[in-house]
């Protein structure tokens, strides 16, 4: 039996319009930066302030707000002040799910490789 072919949004991937294929271009880009998704996997269980993410990350304060603001800008991260303190917070569930594939893929990867030495 065949794959089926990939949807988005209902349409699947032979069907998207190339300003639906720009988008989810634009939208790789902004995972491709290490320390996006580093951050995605720090608050995705709840969240945390600018120093608590400096020491998590070891990142400076200036990049940490430029990442923090790009995945802002895109909708994945959500600011809330507390005080004098902004809190970052996962704001969609692709959040969770991008890291969650991204560990199960990693341990995938790791677990070949260990078998591949043993078999050495």
């Amino acid at each position: 039996m065949a794959a089926q072919p990939a949807t988005v949004g209902g349409c699947s991937m032979h069907q998207l319009s190339p300003d639906m294929i720009d988008e989810l271009s634009s939208f790789f880009r902004l995972l491709g930066e290490p320390a996006r998704l580093r951050l995605m996997c720090e608050i995705r269980n709840g969240a945390s302030d600018v120093a608590t993410l400096m020491e998590r990350t070891g990142f400076s304060q200036s990049h940490l707000s430029r990442q923090l603001g790009q995945l802002t800008k895109a909708g994945l991260v959500a600011v809330e002040k507390d005080g004098n303190r902004a809190l970052y917070s996962a704001n969609d569930p692709v959040v969770e799910a991008i890291c969650q594939m991204a560990h199960e893929r990693l341990t995938h990867q790791l677990r070949q490789r260990l078998e591949t030495l043993a078999g050495d």
